[in-house]
């Protein structure tokens, strides 16, 4: 069974900086990529970033050039390093592992952390 924790989510102001982590265990499936989403009260869930197997990453319009996603292969953990946070970007984020089993295509979700940026 493959299981996401985040961590890394907490309150800071305006132009501050984060940086989320998404530790991944049991990784019985192949992984394909790993997407940081986030999900705002009364908003729908929205992807901000994505990494790829072969290293590839991919930013949400809103995010690029302040956002950047990132692994360590040998921990098994992703990361999103936020800078110039805006109020806008309060939501819960949610780390998400897209993978392949033979003909399956499982995902897997994590439990998602909280980040609040204060005006």
């Amino acid at each position: 069974q493959v299981q996401l924790v985040e961590s890394g989510g907490g309150l800071v102001q305006a132009g501050g900086s984060l940086r989320l982590s998404c530790a991944v265990s049991g990784t019985a499936v192949r992984v394909n990529a790993i997407d940081w989403y986030r999900q705002a009260p009364g908003k729908q869930r929205e992807l901000v970033a994505v990494i790829t197997s072969g290293g590839s990453t991919n930013y949400a319009d809103s995010v690029k050039d302040r956002f950047t996603i990132f692994r360590n292969s040998a921990k098994n953990t992703v990361y999103l390093q936020m800078n110039s946070l805006k109020p806008e970007d309060t939501a819960v984020y949610y780390c998400h592992l897209r993978g392949s089993w033979g003909l399956s295509r499982p995902d897997y979700w994590g439990q998602g952390t909280q980040v609040t940026v204060s005006s």
